[in-house]
């Protein structure tokens, strides 16, 4: 028991260091990536440092008030939350502006905010009331429907706005959904239709097809029981058809043509290597200098500020999602694999606390921290060492930019408040 142990000592401080270290490591990195070499003034706003620095000490005024508010507010009114944050979604189809292609900012005076990274945390929210508040079955169809359209909303809009990589994020709360009981089946059936996918676009709608229609028929007579008819295999065959159709059609009428060319790169889709070599230059021009400032660092790096890719502004926007490239130029592979730990203790422990939480709505919220944080570092991490394709998300707490780093911050500290309050300690 902790009865009359000051509040300040129940916070997780083991969280809060690890945010701390990543905030801390992730400047250094952003200082070395837009200085040129040269620092003229910490507090420089009309360099990406200054913002940045400015950009921290605010996010310390946020973790304050989060911890200051009662932490029953945030489920009483998780709903008005995640409606203020689809309004403000709506909104940038009136008001926004377009930076980068995707329409996705507020201009405020001389700064930018971006309404997706706030709504991340909205949505978590609301997920966590839906599922707990309610005292959702969540095994049941209809509410699993319900749920999905939480998720849905959002990440439609975001998609309307031309931002496919923060829509993608939005897949990780069914992370979340796993962990509170829906069936395993849903897993299998995403693990095929990701399989289907690719062999679509690599190998083609006839030949996907026909591997799909000798597999189903195959495992039909190989586990055939009295009861299970041949319409079974004719209706998976028949599903293969429509869904492979489905994604040739949506990657060559609906994709914009750098969205295939990015596709196109990283499946290999180009038989002709001298084009295929054209297009990574053109198309993965930033991904291809990412690679080689990673290599360059080697086992220890090149030190702090010495990075000659990085100061020499090989990797465009290096300060922003490609960050990590500079980690690994000067840092090294010892660098990165401390950034990899701490990424991976944090999730960890996020995991852990939220288990030991009393009450759902604690454990939901926390899963669906966990899992936003997994599904940014895997993707955006991936993305920069060339193993998963060219999609525009921040490394949390690492990535330049407000509205990420704020989003990211409020996204844990509320977890925090949560977990201070809980009914018991451990």
């Amino acid at each position: 028991m902790s009865i009359g142990r000051p509040r300040s000592f129940r916070l997780d401080w083991i969280s809060i260091i690890l945010f701390f270290l990543l905030v801390g490591f992730g400047y250094l990195n952003i200082l070395s990536a837009s200085s040129s070499g040269s620092i003229n003034g910490y507090f420089n706003i009309s360099q990406p440092y200054g913002k940045q620095l400015v950009f921290i000490l605010f996010s310390l005024v946020l973790i304050i008030l989060i911890l200051a508010i009662e932490s029953k507010f945030y489920e009483r009114f998780s709903s008005v939350i995640y409606l203020v944050g689809l309004v403000s979604l709506i909104g940038l189809f009136i008001f926004g502006k377009e930076v980068n292609g995707a329409t996705s900012w507020y201009a405020i005076g001389g700064m930018t905010l971006q309404p997706s990274e706030f709504m991340k945390f909205a949505t978590a929210l609301a997920v966590a009331k839906y599922i707990s508040d309610l005292q959702t079955n969540i095994r049941d169809i209809r509410y699993q429907l319900w749920a999905l359209l939480i998720i849905a909303a959002p990440a439609l809009l975001i998609l309307l706005q031309n931002d496919a990589g923060s829509t993608i994020v939005y897949g990780a709360f069914f992370f979340v959904f796993f962990r509170e009981g829906i069936p395993k089946l849903y897993l299998m059936i995403a693990l095929v239709i990701g399989v289907l996918g690719v062999a679509t676009l690599k190998f083609g709608l006839v030949i996907t097809v026909i591997g799909a229609g000798v597999l189903s028929f195959g495992l039909y007579f190989l586990l055939k029981k009295k009861r299970r008819r041949l319409i079974e295999p004719l209706l998976i065959a028949l599903t293969c058809v429509v869904f492979a159709s489905g994604v040739q059609f949506f990657y060559s009428k609906i994709l914009q043509q750098h969205q295939q060319d990015r596709i196109s790169v990283w499946l290999r889709l180009e038989k002709d290597p001298a084009k295929l070599e054209a297009m990574k230059r053109d198309i993965s021009y930033n991904l291809h200098e990412s690679e080689k400032a990673i290599s360059s660092g080697g086992v220890s790096g090149k030190g702090f500020m010495e990075g000659t890719r990085t100061i020499g502004k090989f990797v465009p926007e290096q300060h922003t999602d490609y960050i990590f490239s500079t980690v690994g130029e000067e840092w090294g592979f010892l660098g990165s694999s401390v950034v990899v730990v701490l990424f991976v203790l944090l999730i960890i422990r996020i995991i852990f606390r939220a288990e030991n939480q009393k009450t759902q709505f604690n454990r939901v919220y926390g899963y669906s921290v966990a899992s936003i944080l997994f599904v940014h570092f895997l993707i955006n991490i991936g993305m920069v060492m060339g193993l998963l394709p060219t999609i525009g998300i921040p490394l949390p707490f690492f990535s330049y930019g407000g509205s990420s780093l704020w989003g990211f911050t409020i996204l844990l500290f509320i977890f925090i408040k949560l977990d201070a309050t809980r009914l018991s300690d451990w």
